[in-house]
């Protein structure tokens, strides 16, 4: 990756996550300690992050500065992804077809997959076929489709066309709106169809979630809790919205954090 593209990346994590330590952008980005060291320092120079002890933050002046709110938050939500991540990926089997969506949380999926032996990836998400170049013993199928620019990657009716030509093991899917009632939701009417012919294809589906998300509901549903195989989620969760999901029929996996 090119240190401009490398330098975006970085501002789409700190978009996200608010704050981020170096160990932090090493580990996502895959690359040394001077090499963060000398992005931080270019793009504190061009105005859009500030270095901080041990990390870096999104400048206030950068126009996609978090609610201050959600900032004090953050420093401990892409731990939180990235052990629920981990916990994930131990779901996969040598030799398993699965899909993987575009949120970030399915992307904290890809390094927890490299001891695998002969997996196959399908995504919708440029970034996660990136990634997976890093892992050629890993083969990637990308779904194609309508280009979302803002989040690198694709969706609609072409995306969606693809998925029934695979037979998935595993479909994964992230979200930032989830609950018990209304299942799994989202703003984009793009990432239902696709979502959905993902999960079809697939013999189980598990959402990754965050617990700080349960309880959020968008406008649009992708599925109800209870036609998935299971919910992977961090120790955060209540448990009587743990009790309530395995009440469904749901299994619950629990990243300790």
């Amino acid at each position: 990756m090119i240190p401009e593209q490398r330098q975006k990346e970085l501002l789409r994590l700190l978009r996200t996550a608010g704050v981020l330590s170096i160990r932090d952008i090493t580990e996502l980005l895959r690359v040394s300690h001077m090499t963060v060291r000398r992005d931080i320092s270019n793009l504190e120079a061009s105005g859009h992050v500030v270095a901080v002890q041990g990390g870096v933050r999104l400048a206030e002046n950068s126009g996609t500065q978090p609610p201050a709110e959600s900032s004090s938050r953050s420093q401990l939500s892409l731990p939180r992804k990235r052990a629920v991540g981990a916990l994930a990926a131990a779901l996969v089997e040598d030799g398993m077809v699965i899909f993987l969506d575009a949120g970030i949380m399915c992307e904290l999926v890809v390094p927890f997959l490299a001891p695998r032996k002969g997996i196959t990836v399908v995504t919708n998400s440029y970034y996660i076929a990136a990634a997976l170049f890093d892992y050629p013993q890993i083969e990637t199928i990308h779904t194609g489709g309508t280009i979302d620019v803002d989040s690198r990657s694709s969706s609609g009716p072409f995306a969606a066309a693809t998925l029934p030509s695979v037979n998935l093991d595993l479909c994964f899917l992230s979200s930032q709106a989830w609950d018990v009632e209304h299942g799994v939701t989202t703003m984009s009417a793009e990432t239902v169809l696709l979502e959905r012919a993902a999960l079809d294809a697939a013999s189980s589906g598990v959402l990754l979630a965050d617990s700080e998300n349960f309880g959020s509901l968008e406008r649009f549903n992708i599925v109800p809790l209870a036609k998935l195989h299971a919910t992977v989620t961090d120790s955060d969760l209540a448990e009587s919205t743990r009790h309530a999901i395995q009440d469904l029929g749901v299994g619950i996996h629990i990243a300790e954090i």
